[in-house]
């Protein structure tokens, strides 16, 4: 049973629920906008959203330093066009609104559509798409290139830059630098299980699926389940086989330890143990990292794994930087 079991709907309660509690958030009602209502308008302000189910992901992260809107669909299914148009018109101030969005089929098709008619508007919109998932298709191998829990560090990073004052050209050569360097991959544990949603695969008590997706998508394939431990060496050589860190100069790297909706705590910390372990012997220096639920996939029991190389020492006062939004 679930408090709340709509899957068709934008949650307006839980919307309304968030604004109430945290009085920096406003909402507009049956939009899925909730904006910063002490928005510093000398800043460019970065927009992103997507389809419930994610929380805290978007609405977390609105906040000074982070994003100045997030746009919220039904569950696992992104804003309408026309909603993350309002929340452009409603954030702009004149300096140009930036996009962050994350790399699915429907995500790009309504955010682009939005994005060509605020320009048509005269709105200076610029935008850069999230990738960060090297999970790959089982019929032919090739990555699947999601937008998933690394998507927050284009949050934090670029959010962070524009509160101190950059202009949106600046903007969006940080992100077209930083969205390369962010490698992520998740594992399930057990799949989405929330009421009037088709579960898109099934796994045995004992059995765990690698490179799920953050819509209850399934893996690239299903093994026994053999420990943390275990699963820390798939996640880790899959990275290290994308990065291809061991040919390059620079050591120093940013980890997120990401948990997909049931994960406890004590396991999130557990598994980064047994990952710093790895990456240590790998000869990394973990110069930033993060545990909990970032992004989440309702309520699937798993991990996700990001590792982002520290191209610009900058990037780190940019992730350590103060934020109103009250996930981070």
């Amino acid at each position: 049973m679930k408090f709340y079991t709509s899957t068709t709907e934008i949650p307006e309660e839980m919307l309304k629920g968030v604004e109430l509690t945290h009085t920096h958030l406003s909402y507009l009602s049956e939009t899925g906008i909730l904006y910063d209502n002490t928005l510093d308008n000398k800043a460019v302000p970065i927009i992103s959203g997507g389809g419930s189910g994610h929380e805290p992901a978007h609405i977390g992260y609105v906040g000074a330093g982070m994003l100045a809107a997030a746009v919220t669909g039904p569950l696992f299914v992104p804003p309408r066009a026309k909603n993350i148009l309002k929340a452009i018109r409603q954030v702009n101030s004149g300096k140009g609104v930036f996009v962050i969005i994350k790399n699915f089929e429907a995500d790009l098709k309504e955010f682009k559509k939005a994005i060509e008619e605020a320009r048509t508007e005269g709105i200076d919109v610029r935008y850069i798409v999230s990738h960060d998932d090297i999970s790959v298709n089982t019929y032919n191998f090739h990555k699947r290139h999601r937008g998933v829990a690394g998507t927050i560090l284009l949050h934090k990073v670029l959010g962070a830059f524009a509160k101190e004052g950059a202009s949106i050209d600046e903007i969006e050569q940080l992100a077209l630098s930083l969205s390369p360097e962010i490698y992520t991959l998740g594992v399930a544990l057990a799949p989405v299980n929330f009421p009037h949603h088709r579960t898109s695969f099934l796994l045995a008590e004992d059995e765990v699926s690698f490179g799920v997706g953050i819509h209850g998508e399934p893996g690239y394939r299903i093994e026994k389940f053999e420990g943390s431990e275990r699963i820390a060496v798939e996640l880790v050589n899959k990275l290290k086989a994308e990065i291809n860190w061991q040919k390059k100069a620079n050591k120093n790297y940013i980890l997120l330890v990401n948990g997909l909706g049931s994960t406890t705590l004590m396991e999130l910390y557990h598994f980064q143990y047994d990952v710093m372990r790895l990456l240590e012997l790998e000869g990394l220096s973990i110069k930033f990292c993060k545990v909990g639920n970032l992004m989440t996939s309702c309520d699937m029991s798993g991990i996700s794994l990001t590792l982002c190389s520290v191209k610009d020492p900058k990037w780190l006062d940019y992730l350590n930087a103060p934020t109103g939004a009250f996930a981070w």
